[in-house]
């Protein structure tokens, strides 16, 4: 047929354009066909096991910590709320359930937004692209790269089902904050499950993938806050939202979570324990195989520890005074990115918050804190500061303008002045029934001090040790009536291990011969002494390695009466267990079982429980009789304050302080549970003079055992069998009432004269 000149033109115009085309085709076929076998395989995606983190939980479930690079939670594409999904589909992919893996609507497009427009350009990846990126190539901006991404798109999109794709691609995303995974984002940046997010918590999650670094509602609040506000119209446009929902979505303000490490419960030094155990045994798998450690610790005991330790640390640091403020700054412009800059260096401290000052007065301060709020502190809120608000206060201890300070809030509102304390503390308390340890606080704050104070500090236990020494004269025939004489002594060095000794007593006063009972509820260092030199200090050596003291710890002087060795909270815990728990020996442990994150258990504990007579380390009647005598501690001695504050007649304990007042110590207990505090400094120096355990640790085991207590029943050991009560004291049978009864330490020179002496003391007593 013959074609006119015009159809030929057109003809001819058609096969230029055609060919190149054809052969662009053929081209991309080739490419195809070669690139295609060569694609790495994606068992990665049909096996999907992604790096999930180390977390650690508390008895009934609350998370306490999580370690891994990667903060995910694993959910089923079926656990994602519509909301969220609907979201992310118009933020990233709204044909995603339409197109083959690669969008070519999308691609073109975005080809003619690019070409007809001089701002940002826009791409086309898909979700299942960016799942393909993700996985299995790099992120670096090339058309080969891009090529690549592609076909594996489409290689994914032949293997899985789309609602698979999506899962994938909601578990494995990063949404900046360590965030891997849209609900580990939901907890981290809101606090929520992801089952309870709103539909604008949704669209600020769903906008988070296109740049986490500058849509971080975190770092950066309005550029977050613009990427929402553009997804909720998309959502409304796309008919996923109503004009209704919309608009109060709009309307919603946001509360986002400053602190990501912010736990239900306060539990960083049991967490960082768990994390050094698990890794011991898994090593580098214990931050990506998902394990789960359920601890031994209960929800509401760490919760009352970690109160009361914080408030006998903050109360010990009000008697002590106001040291100035922690630095200073200079203010030029006062302005808010000037200020926001002042606190740069500076970490809030849980309730303790740091704030720069911007006016002082000896009647106002104006401070600024970091959420950019200007904090306004008067009255009773300035006493604790009052001396470094005066004009004649030295420069480096004086509040004034660029100051950086600390201030908290009282549950009624108003604002107060305090510090930073420098003091430390340890609290731990244990079920005495199996050594399970209920709560443990290593230090003030986790974040400012790392060194683990239950478990690392070794310090002298004071009078605190006392309790074993007494013990351990039980078993060589003293008795709670023994008499004791409360008087001066002069150690020879010899039996000191160092110089010439001469002990005193607390007080500085002697009240001379005395009963066992009344010198432990009066913590008596003199008959201490004397007890000790009666039973050996070699043999109290021995004997004390029965509760789990080390006996190179304790070396075999008379300075041991005084508790001048070396011990932990940790073993103080477990060896006041064994008068707790009627003789036996239970190691305090913090984990009940390690699962893997499907559930399978990996490790479970198996600790021995008391009435194990295989692990029976004391005499029954030794500890009915020390838990008589100690009790007396808490009624009408060193004390008595817990007998008074908790008004219970169940308790039992000792309070401990070391020489110079170095270390306060409180160690006691209820059937129920055992309870150790300690309070001093790091570097070792003077606590204060009248900061004893009773004053300075006893406090925090009060307000402790005041919440633990409160629905417990008051318990009544009953006397063991081969133990006798006479005149109103306990004894072995064997020794009960006699000349054994009534034997006297310290108080006879050996002379008739002697002799005569103590016998008119015993009928004193007597």
């Amino acid at each position: 047929m013959n074609l006119s000149r015009p159809a030929r033109l057109a003809a001819g115009i058609v096969g230029l354009i055609a060919a190149p085309i054809a052969l662009g085709l053929l081209v991309l076929l080739f490419a195809v066909a070669w690139a295609y076998p060569s694609l790495p395989p994606i068992d990665a995606l049909t096996d999907y096991r992604p790096k999930i983190p180390l977390r650690v939980y508390s008895a009934e479930g609350a998370l306490l910590g999580e370690f891994g690079e990667e903060r995910r939670n694993v959910v089923s594409f079926d656990a994602v709320p519509v909301v969220l999904r609907q979201a992310i589909l118009a933020a990233e992919d709204d044909r995603f359930y339409q197109h083959g893996g690669v969008d070519t609507i999308g691609v073109l497009r975005a080809a003619l937004t690019n070409l007809t427009s001089s701002g940002r350009q826009q791409g086309a990846s898909t979700i299942t692209m960016q799942v393909a990126r993700n996985f299995f190539i790099s992120s670096e901006k090339t058309y080969t790269r891009k090529f690549y991404e592609a076909l594996l798109a489409f290689k994914i999109e032949a293997t899985l089902a789309k609602d698979k794709i999506f899962e994938i691609y909601i578990n494995q995303i990063f949404l900046g904050q360590r965030a891997y995974g849209f609900a580990a984002a939901a907890q981290i940046y809101f606090g929520r499950a992801l089952k309870d997010i709103t539909a604008a918590e949704a669209a600020m999650l769903a906008g988070l993938p296109k740049a986490p670094s500058a849509f971080n509602p975190v770092v950066n609040p309005k550029r977050a806050r613009t990427r929402q506000l553009y997804i909720l119209e998309r959502m409304k446009s796309l008919g996923y939202l109503t004009a209704d929902q919309h608009a109060a979505a709009v309307r919603e303000s946001l509360v986002v979570k400053r602190d990501v490490n912010d736990f239900p419960v306060k539990a960083d030094f049991v967490a960082e324990m768990v994390r050094q155990l698990v890794f011991d045994r898994y090593a580098e798998d214990t931050y990506t195989r998902g394990f789960r450690v359920i601890t031994t610790i209960r929800k509401v005991d760490q919760e009352a520890a970690h109160a009361a330790l914080r408030r006998g640390v903050l109360d010990y640091d009000r008697r002590h005074g106001y040291r100035g403020p922690e630095a200073f700054v200079e203010l030029k412009t006062g302005s808010e990115e000037e200020l926001e800059d002042a606190l740069s260096d500076t970490n809030d401290s849980e309730s303790l918050l740091a704030a720069v000052v911007r006016e002082a007065s000896p009647t106002q301060v104006k401070a600024y804190r970091r959420s950019g709020e200007t904090v306004v502190i008067s009255g009773d809120g300035l006493k604790f500061a009052a001396n470094a608000l005066n004009d004649r206060a030295q420069p480096n201890r004086r509040i004034r303008r660029g100051a950086i300070i600390r201030v908290m809030q009282d549950e009624k509102g108003a604002w107060s002045i305090l510090q930073l304390p420098q003091v430390e503390a340890a609290f731990v308390a244990a079920d005495p029934s199996d050594g399970s340890v209920r709560a443990l606080v290593g230090g003030f704050d986790f974040g400012i001090n790392k060194f683990n104070h239950v478990t690392q500090a070794w310090r002298q236990p004071g009078s605190s040790f006392k309790p074993f020494i007494y013990s351990a004269s039980l078993e060589k025939g003293l008795t709670p009536s023994t008499v004791v004489n409360d008087a001066p002594i002069f150690i020879d060095p010899a039996l000191t291990g160092g110089q010439l000794w001469e002990p005193k007593n607390y007080d500085g006063k002697y009240e001379g011969p005395m009963r066992m009972r009344a010198a432990l509820t009066k913590s008596k260092n003199l008959v201490s002494i004397r007890i000790l030199q009666q039973i050996t200090p070699q043999y109290a050596q021995d004997f004390v390695t029965r509760f789990g003291f080390d006996a190179d710890k304790h070396p075999p002087y008379l300075t041991m009466a005084l508790g001048a060795g070396s011990v932990t909270a940790w073993q103080m815990v477990g060896a006041y267990a064994v008068f707790a728990n009627g003789g036996y020996r239970v190691n305090p442990h913090l984990i009940t079982r390690i699962t893997d994150d499907s559930g399978r258990v990996l490790s479970e504990s198996r600790p021995v429980r008391a009435g194990d007579e295989a692990m029976r380390v004391l005499d029954a009647r030794n500890a009915f009789i020390m838990e008589s005598m100690l009790g007396d501690v808490t009624k009408f001695g060193t004390a008595a304050r817990a007998g008074t504050t908790l008004k219970r007649a169940d308790l039992a304990g000792k309070t401990g302080t070391t020489n110079d007042h170095v270390d306060a110590w409180f160690a006691g207990y209820q059937s129920s549970i055992v309870g150790v505090a300690w309070i001093g400094f790091d570097q070792p120096k003077k606590l204060g003079g009248q900061e004893t355990g009773g004053v300075a640790a006893l406090p925090m085991w009060i307000n402790y055992m005041q919440r633990v207590l409160r629905n417990v029943p008051e318990s009544k050991r009953q006397a063991p069998e081969g133990v006798v009560n006479a005149g109103g004291e306990w004894y072995y049978r064997e020794y009960a009432p006699g000349e054994a009864s009534v034997q006297s330490i310290g108080l006879s020179d050996g002379t008739a004269e002697g002799e005569k002496r103590v016998e008119e003391v015993k009928n004193q007593l007597f």
